[in-house]
């Protein structure tokens, strides 16, 4: 069966309908490769052809390239993957000039290749679903997009215009469609979506794209304009400040943007399929496909999951504190149609709490992302109290108060009464083993930890941590909650801190500890920054504040009963910063960094105590960041507190913040090559201690030759 069947009407229109065989969506395949080729032979040798439909079978257009083909593409590879590319192209560019009309009719969604399909139409229908969506999101994956994308976007909406959608993959509905010009007409069904684009094609007998007629310019002008220059001029500066050069792709973007509008189409084809190349075959692609892409879908999918037990819904869910954390997953759950009841100790922190979703919906409201009465709607679903009984007929609780473990048994006790049968009690602690606070519940098997990351409404994780005695039904019906309300969960076992709160921590504690050896602090936040982490270690230490890191530090130490043990020259600084100058984080308005009113933050000069005349490289301090997390979640692997692989590296990506351009913790020690990172470990631990030894598991790795 081919990818592509060809059929011609009797008003000499050639239907093509794509139809990827053994999948549930169209991809640009070696499947769909081989059609295109068939398709175009016969195209040729049949003159009578007066016009081209291009439609689905599937249930959407088009999903885009084949990841599973892209990411085995190695630089051994790149002749024959830009061979292949331009191959495609110059068929797709022979239906694109053919001179007949040309007409995509769009079904659903059209993604990446799919989208660049559409963009080598004259013509684009679409059906009129609020739920479809377009673009080209390549960028988010390592890649840009490279069957045309880049130069069509370009021509059809300018420099400027297109610069977004290319660079931030920006994905866009139906309406945003139209009003850019890119779709060009809708349809209410299929047949009405088939017959608008033969009744096109009979009214424009003859037909080019807009940038192959004489004389056509770019919208906005060329990169040669004076305000497009002026803005170019600033641009690359702009974008390495953002990306620190840790990605290759926005950048290489950027550049075939600029140098594939000053030349002809067909060139300006080859040099994009040149980038595409150089950067599918590249190995930050290769991390970032490996997780976003494979990574995600394998946990969506429920890799993680108990099997074998029924799937579950929330229809009430109870959250205990309404501070910043209840607050926020009171709004993320009721955005998803789940009544939410908000309890704290009074109605006015209740209603405090409930305040804060208005205010996240109001802004949704005023940027015109939704409707007054969606938002209404979503208010009402959260009941702000101060009344347990609220809370009865809850399937799911769930404990988001201060990190105490008096407070938290207190609250837990006083709620689960009012559970439903078969309800989750769940806690929301970032470093309280769960095994621990589950004592204090009348039925351990259906206790479980659910972390949130803060602000929740922006943050993608949750950590799911079960307890010694939390069933496999209670875990599923957490995990069943956390993609409930469109979140991505990860499952560990229980620990102190867990995996998310423990490894993060040894980023902040080293940021801190390269402060004590003297190195100027402004130094260690570029270098965090250049290593690809979002934030420097002394500013989200600011941002955690520095009294709840003394508190987790002497808790452990406490659980460890190791109450004599010396502190490490980390929480030497913290405990000066808090005692000795009343420094206590962001919160109370002066930590590591100064927090003047409405001005920008800067770096406390008080910090110059510790200065010393040091010598250390940039890249020394970027390994140590890297090497302290990964090593740290490889320990969590071996002990079991990590569950798989895809787990690590997804969790230390959107609960840490991991640089993304890595794959994540454990793909970062995979792709420097472990035999590598053995070396590299034995080397920072002799210079700066144990903390950086390999654990068994890396050892036992590379004596056979083996990937984590």
């Amino acid at each position: 069966m081919s990818a592509i069947q060809f059929q011609k009407n009797a008003d000499n229109i050639a239907i093509l309908t794509l139809d990827s065989p053994h999948q549930s969506a169209n991809t640009m395949n070696a499947d769909f490769r081989a059609a295109l080729t068939e398709t175009v032979e016969k195209l040729r040798a049949d003159e009578s052809i007066i016009g081209i439909v291009f439609q689905s079978a599937k249930k959407t257009f088009f999903a885009g390239g084949d990841l599973d083909e892209l990411i085995q593409a190695k630089p051994e590879h790149a002749t024959e993957f830009f061979n292949m590319i331009e191959d495609m192209k110059t068929k797709l560019r022979y239906i694109e000039t053919r001179g007949i009309p040309v007409v995509a009719a769009i079904k659903g969604t059209a993604l990446g290749g799919g989208w660049e399909l559409a963009l080598c139409c004259h013509h684009r229908i679409a059906l009129n679903n609020s739920e479809s969506t377009f673009g080209l999101p390549e960028v988010t994956l390592g890649l840009l997009p490279g069957g045309g994308g880049i130069v069509r976007m370009t021509r059809l909406l300018g420099i400027q215009t297109a610069l977004p959608y290319l660079m931030e993959g920006k994905q866009f509905g139906i309406e945003k469609a139209v009003s850019l010009g890119l779709i060009h007409n809708t349809a209410e069904n299929e047949t009405e979506l088939l017959d608008k684009a033969i009744s096109w094609i009979k009214s424009n007998p003859q037909s080019q794209q807009p940038f192959d007629t004489k004389g056509s310019k770019i919208p906005g002008g060329t990169p040669a304009s004076p305000h497009i220059a002026q803005m170019l001029s600033i641009a690359p500066a702009m974008l390495r400040d953002k990306t620190k050069g840790c990605y290759p792709a926005p950048e290489a973007i950027l550049a075939t943007v600029v140098e594939s509008a000053q030349v002809d189409v067909d060139t300006a084809l080859t040099i994009e399929s040149r980038a595409f190349t150089y950067l599918a075959t590249g190995q930050v692609s290769k991390n970032m496909i490996g997780t976003f892409w494979h990574g995600l879908n394998t946990i969506k999918s429920g890799a993680s999951r108990p099997q074998k037990i029924a799937q579950s819904k929330a229809s009430k869910v109870g959250v205990l504190g309404a501070g910043m954390m209840g607050a926020g997953i009171a709004y993320v759950t009721a955005s998803k149609g789940i009544a939410v009841v908000l309890k704290d100790i009074s109605i006015e922190n209740a209603e405090k709490g409930k305040a804060y979703s208005q205010k996240l919906l109001d802004k949704k409201v005023t940027q015109g992302q939704l409707a007054c009465e969606k938002r209404d709607q979503i208010l009402n679903l959260i009941t702000a109290t101060a009344n347990a009984n609220d809370l009865n007929g809850c399937d799911l609780i769930i404990e988001a108060v201060f990190e105490n473990s008096e407070l938290k048994a207190k609250v837990t006790q006083e709620a689960e009464n009012f559970l439903a049968d078969g309800g989750v009690m769940a806690s929301n602690t970032s470093t309280l083993p769960i095994s621990d606070l589950a004592k204090a519940s009348k039925n351990g098997a259906n206790f479980i930890g659910l972390h949130f990351f803060s602000p929740v409404d922006k943050m993608k994780l949750v950590e799911i941590i079960k307890g010694k005695n939390t069933s496999a039904e209670t875990l599923a019906k957490a995990f069943d909650f956390v993609l409930q309300i469109g979140k991505t969960p990860i499952v560990v076992n229980d620990s102190r801190g867990f995996f998310t709160s423990r490894v993060f921590f040894t980023f902040v504690e080293e940021g801190i500890r390269l402060l004590a050896e003297g190195v100027h602090p402004a130094r260690i936040e570029m270098a965090a920054l250049k290593a690809g982490m979002p934030v420097g270690p002394l500013a989200i230490q600011d941002e955690v504040s520095l009294t709840l890191s003394e508190h987790v530090a002497n808790e452990a130490r406490k659980a460890n009963q190791n109450k004599n043990d010396s502190l490490t020259s980390a929480e030497e600084v913290i405990h000066t910063m808090i005692h000795h100058f009343n420094r206590k984080g962001k919160a109370s308005g002066a930590g590591f960094y100064e927090y003047p009113k409405d001005e920008k933050k800067h770096l406390w000069d008080g910090l110059s105590r510790w200065k010393k005349e040091v010598e250390i490289s940039e890249q020394e301090m970027i390994d140590r960041f890297l090497f302290i997390q990964a090593l740290e979640t490889l320990r969590c692997l071996e002990e079991g507190v990590l569950t798989s692989t895809i787990d690590g590296n997804i969790g230390s990506i959107f609960g840490i913040g991991f640089p993304a351009w890595t794959g994540g913790a454990l793909q970062f020690l995979n792709q420097y090559g472990l035999s590598k990172v053995l070396t590299r470990a034995s080397v920072l631990e002799s210079k700066y201690g144990v903390r950086f030894k390999a654990p068994q598991i890396l050892i036992d790795k590379v004596k056979n030759n083996d990937l984590i």
